[in-house]
């Protein structure tokens, strides 16, 4: 990824993970680690900020964006993904299963899934 001034730098979504970052640290410091005087450590957590937002220019500048909580949750895969197994075709090797073609698809029993004819002969009731 190369250096690319027309990326845009998404402030607001920064800024309030580094409030809700800042705000959980601060009552950590004031509660966990009471020494009497708080003041460094929460000098520290602001200072943190600057340095917070500075890092997530470069890295959005670069063209690093992570997923938010919304496109996590998605199950939806997208149409690149669609593409991709598509153009995958047949597998060619036992261990090369992609986890997501199996949802939906049900395997028909055989001898080897207990479902066929050699299943173990249940136990027969206790008598009281």
């Amino acid at each position: 990824m190369a250096w690319d001034n027309t990326r845009s730098v998404p402030w607001k979504r920064l800024t309030r993970e580094w409030v809700i970052y800042a705000a959980i640290m601060s009552v950590v410091f004031l509660f966990v680690f009471n020494d009497g005087n708080p003041a460094g450590a929460i000098a520290g957590v602001l200072v943190s900020g600057p340095m917070y937002l500075g890092l997530g220019w470069v890295l959005a500048k670069i063209g690093y964006q992570r997923k938010t909580m919304k496109e996590m949750r998605s199950a939806q895969p997208s149409a690149d993904d669609a593409g991709k197994r598509a153009k995958k075709g047949k597998r060619s090797k036992k261990g090369d299963e992609d986890p997501d073609d199996s949802v939906g698809r049900v395997v028909a029993p055989s001898s080897r899934t207990a479902g066929g004819g050699n299943r173990p002969q249940s136990k027969k009731p206790r008598r009281r």
